[in-house]
């Protein structure tokens, strides 16, 4: 089932155009990462759909419709900063957001426990750590039990410690069957605990799909030798092996077909008198796509 249909959508600020003829769809309980480089109309995408920015063209319909102009009511978002009154805890800053969204009986105690603050539930917001902060935005996406919750950069400026904390509880949240939608540049965390990746650059939608798809099944395989430029030559001629380039001082990195491994490059290269003296094989990243499909990539 479809919870989100985005068809041509364009949105201009004069002569810049943010987004440009974007078509998507959003299946329900999978997890989405809006990827793309700064000013790629990641946050404008979020800000449309939300109702918080007005596109030029194109439209975006929620939940087929069936809630009207009360979709917002099923979605729990943050964009940006969280916002709360500093001088509350957390109890009462959450009945504020349950009295704004007229939810009624909030397990406020369920919501602080799922986002590890049911201990610091009575200090007043403005004695949080920034990752403290960020998971009370988390709870507050929750009040009222919404379909969908959205998160603009959930783990921005968060230490490594913080970062995997919140990707827990996002992976938590996810596996209660709701649908979410994350933007991040982040791209190991996207691939840590994203099913699906939309990949934006300049406000064009260039890849979507299911992480896995998007990721091809060619494996990268490092190597080196005392003889470089004869190696390199030799790997240029096999059939298997897709591109071959110099990343770092000596290192040659090779993208090969997943059938193969680096055990036959070594082999070939024994067989043309070559010692390799470096070799190593791995899939490739999301980062490593990412920047491939962007144009990023040196």
């Amino acid at each position: 089932m479809a919870v989100l249909e985005i068809k041509n959508l364009t949105k201009r600020y004069g002569r810049i155009t943010a987004l440009d003829n974007i078509n998507l769809t959003i299946e329900a309980g999978n997890i989405y990462g809006l990827l793309g480089p700064n000013g790629s109309g990641k946050t404008t995408t979020l800000g449309i759909i939300l109702g918080i920015l007005r596109q030029n063209s194109g439209s975006f319909k929620w939940f087929d419709g069936q809630y009207g102009e009360k979709y917002r009511m099923r979605i729990g978002a943050i964009l940006e900063t969280p916002n709360f009154y500093p001088y509350l805890d957390a109890d009462r800053n959450l009945d504020i957001i349950a009295d704004i969204k007229r939810a009624k009986n909030v397990d406020t105690t369920r919501l602080l426990e799922m986002v590890n603050l049911a201990h610091r539930r009575d200090s007043k917001f403005r004695t949080y750590s920034l990752g403290m902060k960020q998971r009370l935005a988390i709870a507050a996406t929750l009040v009222g039990d919404p379909d969908v919750v959205i998160f603009d950069e959930p783990t921005n400026g968060l230490d490594p410690e913080g970062i995997a904390e919140v990707r827990n509880i996002l992976q938590r949240v996810a596996d209660t069957g709701k649908t979410v939608i994350m933007a991040s540049h982040l791209l190991d965390e996207v691939e840590k605990i994203c099913t699906h990746a939309v990949i934006l650059k300049n406000g064009k939608l260039l890849s979507t799909g299911p992480v896995g798809t998007i990721l091809n099944d060619d494996v990268t395989i490092e190597v080196a030798a005392e003889n470089n430029e004869a190696l390199k030559q030799i790997l240029g001629d096999v059939p298997w092996i897709n591109s071959v380039n110099e990343v770092r001082g000596n290192i040659l990195e090779c993208t090969a077909e997943s059938s193969h491994n680096g055990s036959e490059i070594n082999a070939l290269a024994f067989q043309k008198g070559i010692v390799i003296t470096h070799l190593k094989t791995r899939k490739r990243s999301l980062e490593e796509e990412f920047l491939e499909i962007t144009g990023l990539k040196s």
